[in-house]
C-alpha cells in the first residue's frame, strides 16, 4: 500500500492544525503495482503507458479527505486501513489465483503443443507408411503386369507349339492312313487271289477224287477184304511165333546158367543206360530251359515258354486273319473289359502311339495303371499289347520277395529274355507296390532292396524293346525313382452306371445266353457232353439297368462273379429258367453281401 503520513500520530500538534499536503509517493509498492502489471489485458483507458493505475491513489486521497472531515478520524483511518489491507489481501489471493490459472494455462498450452507435435509425428508416420504401401502397391502391380505379359507370351508360345504338334500329328495320321489303306488294299487283293486259287484247286481235287472213287469202289472193297484177311493171318502167325520164341528163350535161359548171367547183366546194363540217358536228358533240358526257356517270374506270356511254342496256333491264327480279310472286326476291341469312354479313348491312343513308336524305332513310354482291384487293369494291358502289335508278359510283384538272394539274377534274366522279342514286349507288373515300394521302409529286406535297384538299373534309360506297365492299388507307396520312370499315368476307377449296365449285358451273354457255345468245335459230338441250355424269360434292359443302379461301387470282377452266381442259381433251380424274380433275388443278396464286406473292412480299418 502507499505510504501516507499518519494524521493520528503523536507528532501531530492537534487535530485542528491543517494537515500538510499529501503528495503521493512516486515509487509505489509492489502490492500497488502488481495489479496494474498483471492485468495487462485490462482495457482501462486510465492506465499509463508504463502500466501504472492511479485508481488506488485516488481512493487513498478520498479516504484521507473523509478522515480529515470526520470526527472519528482515527477509527475511520483504522477501518479504512483494514479495508485497504483486506482489499490488498484479496488482490494477493486474486494474484495467486491468476498465477495458478496462468500456470495451468501454460501447462495446457504445453500439453496442446505436445499433442499437436504427437499428432504431427503420427501423421508423418502414417504418411510415410501410406507412401511405402503405395510404392509397394505400384511395385506389385508392375510385377503383376510383367507376370501377366510373360504368361501371355507363354500361352502364345504353347498355343503355337500345340498348333504345330496338331499339324504334325494330322500330317502323320494322313500319311499313316494312306499307308494303311494301301496295305489293306494289297492284303485284300492277295487274300482274294489266295481264296480263288484254293477254291479252284479244291474243286479240281474234289472232282478227281470223286471220279477215282466211282471207278475203283468195287476194287477197293475187294482189296480191303483181302488185305484185312491177310493182315489177320499175318498177325496171328507172328503172335504164335513170338510166343514160341519167348517160351524157348526163357526155358533156355533158366536151364543154362551162363545164359542166365548174361541175361541178368544185359537187363542191368539196359536199366543203367536208361537211367543215365534220363538224367543226362534232364540236365541238358535244364540247360536248354535256362538258355531258351521263359523266366520263372513270368506268369503269362503271348510268346510261349519256348521259341518254338505256339507255332502251329500262331500259323492258324495268321491264316484265319488272312481268310477273314483285314476289314474283319474282332470282338468289341477290349475283350471282357468295359471302360469309361474317356479311358477307352486314351488306351486306344496309347496303342496307336506305341505301334507307331515301334515302326519308327523310337523309345517306348512306360505306363502306370492304378485304381481299385477288379477294374480291368490287367485285361486292358493285354489288349493294349495286342492292339499295338507287341508281345505280352505278365508277372506279379509278390513273386520277387520269396526269391531272396536269387531275385537280382531273376530280374536280369527277365529283362534279357524280354529283349529277345522281335516285336517288342509289354512287361506288365501286377501288384507293383509289393516290391517297388519306398526303399527307406524298415520292413524291406536287403534282397528286396537289391531287386528294386536291379530293376531301376535296367530301366534307367528309355528302351526301344520293352514297355514297362505297372499296376497298383496304392500308387503313393511306389518308390520315387520308380515314379520318375513313368511317362503315362492312367486311373482305372470303379465302373459307372452305364459301364455296369454294359458289363451286366456282357456277362449275361457269357454265362447265361451263350453258355453252351464255348465248347471246341474240333471235338466230335459223341465225345462232348451237351450242356443244358438256360432259358431266359422276361429279362429286359430295364431290369438290367435296375441291377446296374443297385450294384453301385461294384468292380468289373465283382459283376462277373455276380453273373456267375446267377448262373449257379439257375442251375440250382428245377426248370433251368432265368426269370426277373430269380435275377432280382440273386442281385439283392449279392448287394447285401458286398455291403457286409465293406462293413467288415471299415471295422478293420477302425480297429487298426
Amino acid at each position: 500500500m502507499s505510504r501516507f503520513p499518519n494524521p493520528f500520530s503523536s507528532s501531530s500538534s492537534s487535530s485542528s492544525q491543517p494537515s500538510p499536503a499529501i503528495v503521493p509517493d512516486q515509487q509505489s509498492t509492489p502490492q500497488e503495482e502488481t495489479p496494474s502489471r498483471v492485468r495487462n489485458d485490462n482495457p482501462n483507458p486510465r492506465t499509463t503507458a508504463a502500466g501504472f493505475d492511479p485508481e488506488a491513489l485516488e481512493r487513498g486521497v478520498e479516504a484521507i479527505k473523509k478522515i480529515n472531515s470526520s470526527q472519528n478520524a482515527k477509527k475511520v483511518f483504522e477501518i479504512t486501513k483494514k479495508q485497504e489491507e483486506t482489499r490488498q489481501a484479496e488482490m494477493h489471493v486474486k494474484k495467486a489465483e491468476f498465477e495458478a490459472l496462468q500456470a495451468q494455462h501454460e501447462t495446457e498450452r504445453q500439453r496442446v503443443i505436445y499433442e499437436e507435435q504427437k499428432k504431427l509425428v503420427k501423421q508423418q508416420a502414417e504418411t510415410k507408411a501410406q507412401m511405402a504401401r503405395y510404392e509397394d502397391e505400384l511395385t506389385r502391380k508392375r510385377m503383376q503386369a510383367d507376370n501377366e505379359s510373360q504368361r501371355a507370351r507363354n500361352r502364345e508360345l504353347v498355343k503355337m507349339q500345340e498348333e504345330s504338334s496338331i499339324r504334325q500329328e494330322q500330317a502323320r495320321r494322313t500319311t499313316e492312313e494312306q499307308i494303311q489303306a494301301q496295305r489293306r488294299q494289297t492284303e485284300r487283293e492277295r487274300a482274294e487271289m489266295e481264296r480263288e486259287t484254293i477254291r479252284v484247286r479244291a474243286m479240281a481235287e474234289a472232282e478227281g477224287r470223286a471220279h477215282e472213287a466211282k471207278l475203283a469202289e468195287d476194287v477197293n472193297k475187294r482189296m480191303l477184304v483181302e488185305r484185312a484177311n491177310a493182315e489177320r493171318e499175318k498177325w496171328v502167325a507172328a503172335i504164335n511165333t513170338t510166343f514160341d520164341h519167348i517160351g524157348g528163350g526163357v526155358r533156355a535161359i533158366l536151364t543154362d546158367q551162363n545164359k542166365l548171367v548174361v541175361a541178368v547183366g544185359g537187363i542191368t546194363a539196359l536199366a543203367a543206360g536208361i537211367y543215365t540217358t534220363r538224367e543226362g536228358a534232364r540236365v541238358i533240358w535244364g540247360y536248354v530251359d535256362r538258355i531258351l526257356g521263359q523266366p520263372s517270374l513270368i506268369r503269362e506270356s503271348s510268346r510261349g515258354k519256348y521259341p518254338w511254342s505256339g507255332m502251329i496256333s500262331r500259323g492258324i491264327s495268321t491264316l484265319s486273319h488272312k481268310t477273314e480279310g483285314p476289314g474283319a472286326k474282332i470282338g468289341n476291341g477290349f475283350g471282357d473289359v468295359i471302360l469309361h469312354p474317356s479311358l477307352n479313348k486314351r488306351i486306344e491312343q496309347l496303342a496307336g502311339a506305341t505301334a507307331n513308336t515301334k515302326s519308327h524305332q523310337a523309345p517306348f513310354r512306360n505306363m502306370l495303371f492304378y485304381g481299385p482291384p477288379g477294374t480291368g487293369k490287367t485285361m486292358a494291358a493285354r489288349e493294349l499289347a495286342r492292339k499295338s502289335g507287341l508281345d505280352y508278359a505278365l508277372m506279379t510283384g509278390g513273386d520277387v520277395a520269396p526269391l531272396g538272394s536269387q531275385a537280382v539274377t531273376k530280374i536280369h534274366q527277365l529283362f534279357d529274355w524280354s529283349k529277345k522279342s522281335r516285336k517288342g514286349l509289354l512287361l506288365f507288373i501286377d501288384e507293383a507296390d509289393a516290391f517297388l515300394c519306398e526303399r527307406n521302409k524298415t520292413y524291406m529286406s536287403e534282397a528286396q532292396r537289391s531287386a528294386l535297384n536291379a530293376l531301376l538299373f535296367r530301366t534307367g534309360d528309355q528302351s526301344k524293346d520293352i514297355v514297362l506297365a505297372l499296376a497298383t492299388n496304392r500308387p503313393g507307396d511306389l518308390d520315387s525313382a520308380v515314379s520318375d520312370r513313368i511317362d503315362e499315368v492312367l486311373e482305372f476307377p470303379l465302373p459307372g452306371e452305364e459301364e455296369r449296365f454294359k458289363l451286366l449285358k456282357l456277362y449275361l451273354d457269357k454265362y447265361i445266353s451263350k453258355v453252351g457255345e464255348r465248347k471246341s468245335s474240333w471235338i466230335p459230338s459223341f465225345f462232348r457232353k451237351e450242356q443244358q441250355k438256360i432259358e431266359i424269360k422276361g429279362l429286359t434292359d430295364d431290369i438290367l439297368r435296375e441291377a446296374a443302379v443297385k450294384t453301385e461301387d461294384f468292380s468289373g470282377r465283382e459283376i462277373a462273379k455276380l453273373m456267375a452266381s446267377v448262373q449257379a442259381a439257375v442251375y440250382g433251380s428245377q426248370d433251368c429258367v432265368l426269370d426277373p424274380n430269380l435275377f432280382r433275388e440273386v442281385i439283392d443278396y449279392k448287394v447285401a453281401e458286398h455291403q457286409q464286406r465293406r462293413n467288415f473292412a471299415d471295422a478293420k480299418d477302425g480297429s487298426v
